[in-house]
């Protein structure tokens, strides 16, 4: 029979100190900083509110709601509407979203599911350069490139499949400088936000649910369908969104080329104008306060628009996100 053996108490070796009062102070600073930098943005958003709005209020209290559904633009006689403008602005950005998005989309799953390892980065890398082309330059371009290549042959092919739909009349008219152009020209610049970041969106969809799909026997294009792109539906809304912004608030490159005419026609064929461009076309010409303030009651009633369509974003974005969790 073994000896009973009394195992000898072992005093458990002393843990390392690793925080010091350094770490600790530097947790502070963090936990400062952040809670600063957060704070302080959303000062900056009100300040931004109540700066338009105390510039717009001499224009408030002339026109009050009345300015939204007037058409008329009269500077001399201090005679000012939005209501052409903010069509205007509806249709070319809403437009442009129609375009980019399916685009965007199709570019991220191009770049992210499909295309060849050698490719994905020179492609990807040129979109995400066409972001930082400048407004003016896009601009430019589309007086000289776009616009005479969309009044030649867009317009009259589009006209004429389409020319019984009042918003493709007078394709045959070959005006460069339309609302068609402007919608172009803003598909152009939000396709490299929306793209960049639906890309990596599909990209951070976990591999082992795809490579289940297909050992399920799903062939890829029912794997980017049932698993890719419901998996990351909020995270895209949320891209379309912030490709609405840039699309409601750009106002060089709409104004080089979208004519800047009203009244607004119903055909996009036609030139008009919208309340970025009208802002940024008429602010520093302005012959009388009273137009200054108007200019600026279009701006408010243009952040307004924003954060509209920002909340109504949102709560799809939610929506969705609670269909995936189930609320969890």
């Amino acid at each position: 029979m073994l000896a009973r053996v009394e195992a000898a108490s072992v005093p458990a070796p002393a843990l390392a100190r690793t925080r010091h009062t350094g770490d600790r102070i530097g947790d502070g600073l963090l936990h400062g900083l952040t809670a600063i930098a957060a704070i302080l943005s959303v000062v900056v958003v009100f300040a931004i509110i109540w700066r338009v709005a105390d510039g717009a209020w001499p224009a408030v209290k002339l026109f009050k709601l009345g300015f939204l559904w007037h058409n008329e633009w009269n500077a001399p006689l201090n005679k000012f509407g939005a209501r052409d403008f903010m069509i205007g602005t509806v249709v070319t950005s809403f437009g442009a979203i129609l375009l980019s998005a399916p685009l965007s989309i199709a570019i991220g799953l191009f770049l992210s599911e499909l295309a060849p390892p050698w490719i994905r980065t020179p492609v990807g890398t040129l979109v995400d350069m066409l972001a930082a082309v400048p407004s003016v330059v896009v601009g430019l371009w589309g007086i000289y490139v776009l616009a005479p290549f969309d009044a030649q042959h867009v317009q009259p092919l589009l006209g004429t499949l389409f020319g019984w739909i009042p918003i493709f009349a007078h394709g045959g008219d070959k005006t460069e400088s339309t609302v068609f152009t402007a919608i172009v020209v803003l598909t152009i610049m939000t396709i490299p936000i929306t793209s960049s970041i639906c890309r990596e969106l599909f990209l951070g969809v976990p591999t082992e649910l795809e490579e289940g799909s297909i050992g399920l026997g799903a062939t890829r294009w029912e794997m980017v369908k049932t698993v890719v792109v419901p998996s990351v539906r909020g995270g895209v809304v949320a891209a379309v969104v912030l490709g609405l912004g840039r699309a409601l608030g750009e106002a060089i490159a709409v104004t080089q080329v979208i004519g800047n005419f009203i009244p607004l026609k119903l055909s996009v064929f036609e030139p008009g104008d919208t309340i970025a461009s009208r802002v940024a076309n008429q602010y520093q010409g302005a012959i009388s306060n009273t137009q200054i303030a108007a200019l600026i009651y279009l701006a408010l009633v243009l952040l307004v628009i924003t954060f509209v369509s920002n909340y109504a974003a949102q709560r799809v974005v939610k929506r969705f996100e609670f269909q995936r969790t189930g609320g969890a």
